[in-house]
């Protein structure tokens, strides 16, 4: 078993959402063994797509120059993660009602036709199956439910996107609520904690 954990917080050690997700991570880990792939692109950011990138992956490999060549390894090595594991576990805060730039930068790296999809004659088919994903979000107000919640873009994109690469159980821990106080912030992590074991014993 392989377990892939992507953190996208800047805030390090501090991070909500990167302590939930690597509890998470150590608790699936405990019941089924196996490794844990640790990949933090909020500490170590990602290249974002650009012009190298595009005009790379739509050539052979022989026909690309250095600075092709290494986008291209840098996208294959993270694409070759996520298909060697048997759960995904990503976590970013909230940031303008949606993920992370550092974690879109990973999510554009590893859609790539040919390797996580494909198009076909009936239109596109993920690649990357056989998976199951947790997304941890943490978030200073309640975007769960409520009237806020038509503003969290996070889930509904994750989910699309995680599905459109062939990983269709997407399970949510949010940690939300935490700048309403401490009290508030101390609730919101002990239901995210219990979240957290819930989906560890169920898995």
């Amino acid at each position: 078993m392989s377990i892939l954990l992507v953190t996208a917080s800047p805030r390090g050690e501090s991070s909500l959402s990167t302590k939930l997700a690597n509890d998470l991570a150590n608790k699936l880990q405990a019941r089924d063994g196996g490794d844990i792939v640790r990949r933090d692109v909020g500490a170590n950011p990602l290249p974002h797509i650009d012009g190298v990138f595009a005009a790379a992956i739509n050539k052979p490999a022989d026909a690309r120059n250095a600075a092709e060549a290494e986008a291209v390894a840098i996208s294959d090595k993270l694409v070759d993660e996520l298909l060697a594991a048997d759960s995904v576990v990503i976590s970013t805060g909230l940031i303008n009602f949606n993920i992370s730039s550092a974690l879109k930068a990973w999510i554009d790296n590893v859609a790539r036709a040919g390797r996580t999809f494909s198009y076909t004659e009936n239109g596109p088919v993920g690649l990357a199956t056989g998976k199951k994903a947790y997304l941890v979000l943490a978030s200073g107000g309640v975007y769960s439910e409520g009237p806020a919640a038509a503003l969290n873009h996070a889930v509904p994109y994750v989910k699309t996107v995680l599905g459109f690469l062939g990983i269709s159980q997407v399970e949510i821990i949010y940690v939300e609520g935490v700048a309403f106080g401490p009290e508030a912030a101390e609730k919101a992590i002990a239901a995210a904690i219990a979240r957290a074991e819930e989906l560890a014993l169920a898995a």
